[in-house]
């Protein structure tokens, strides 16, 4: 059975002072939205409906190419619930379960969804959320559960009592519902609350009212939640991220002499045996060879061929690659 995922993406840029839409904003070199897509993927996904608002020309401009996308258009900004509700008429057609997912998660893993989807079809849930424990609980909607420790609720911060505002369990907008109990939900959510807005998050309490099985699964960590609405939180984001790159290229043979003094964008591969020395950049979805020397001061740029063996020090050559596609910038 395909596996269908909601994403919202309307959304806009307002913390970060810019006009491209938020889901658009880069990290090492990729669109946040990139690597939400990417995850689904790994998680068995096979079609997105995707939510587009403000900016939506650019998101569909850039995402275009994915025939698996199925574009959504919120034109009115009210609130995730109601982003979801837009896409009702296309998730009738769906059978089985699905994800639901904010577009600026840029750090989700497929991992952490398939823990998800398991758990949920386990435990024979209505519905189901990812959940993660956070030292600094700040601006996240928390879980509060009963003496049992079951879930009750999902209270967002600016509704929450000061005892609930204490809870360091939070819900970083991971969902996954059966389709039919998603629709019903959908279809009993209201406005009633301090901003007007229909809440998503408000599902698994009318669900769990209705007797249905709501699961909280601890499945996030600290960094898989992070949702960057300022310029800093997108640098740590992107530091994150810089850090899963390294480590990923190290497990597969390759030697980077200084993290701190290299880059290497999104979608780079690299041969086993090649050695990246300090102060060198890597734009995204350049190929290196094995048995290479990058470096030290050399600037790839995104796109390249490197072939293998090859010695680059200072900035790249046409003597010493080749342009994939273009002019590599």
């Amino acid at each position: 059975m395909s596996l269908t995922a909601v994403i919202l993406a309307a959304g806009k840029s307002t913390r970060m002072k810019s006009k491209r839409p938020k889901a658009l904003h880069e990290v090492c070199g990729k669109p946040m939205l990139h690597y939400i897509l990417q995850a689904c993927y790994d998680a068995g996904v096979t079609r997105i409906l995707l939510v587009v608002g403000h900016g939506k020309d650019e998101v569909i401009d850039a995402f275009r190419y994915d025939d698996r996308i199925r574009f959504i258009d919120q034109t009115e900004q009210l609130g995730t619930g109601h982003a979801a509700r837009m896409c009702v008429p296309e998730l009738e057609k769906v059978k089985g379960d699905v994800f639901l997912l904010a577009g600026d998660v840029p750090l989700i893993r497929g991992q952490v969804l398939q823990t998800l989807l398991q758990q949920h079809k386990f435990e024979d849930a209505a519905a189901s959320m990812a959940t993660a424990v956070l030292d600094d609980p700040t601006g996240y909607g928390r879980i509060v559960r009963d003496d049992k420790g079951d879930f009750l609720e999902i209270v967002e911060q600016l509704d929450a009592t000061p005892e609930q505002r204490e809870i360091r369990e939070i819900f970083p907008s991971y969902y996954c519902a059966r389709v039919p109990d998603l629709l019903f939900a959908l279809s009993k959510l209201t406005n009633e609350n301090k901003k007007s807005e229909y809440y998503l998050t408000d599902i698994y309490g009318i669900l769990r009212k209705a007797g249905k099985k709501v699961v909280a699964v601890q499945a996030a960590t600290y960094e898989d939640v992070l949702a960057p609405n300022t310029r800093q939180q997108l640098a740590d984001a992107d530091f994150v991220m810089q850090e899963r790159i390294h480590r990923a290229l190290r497990e597969g043979g390759v030697t980077i002499v200084s993290s701190a003094n290299t880059y290497i964008e999104a979608g780079v591969t690299i041969g086993p045996d090649t050695v990246i020395e300090p102060f060198t950049f890597v734009g995204r979805d350049t190929s290196i060879g094995s048995d290479c020397c990058i470096g030290p001061f050399a600037s790839v740029p995104r796109e390249s061929i490197v072939p293998e063996g090859t010695t680059i020090s200072g900035n790249i050559s046409y003597e010493n690659t080749m342009l994939s596609r273009g002019s590599g910038s």
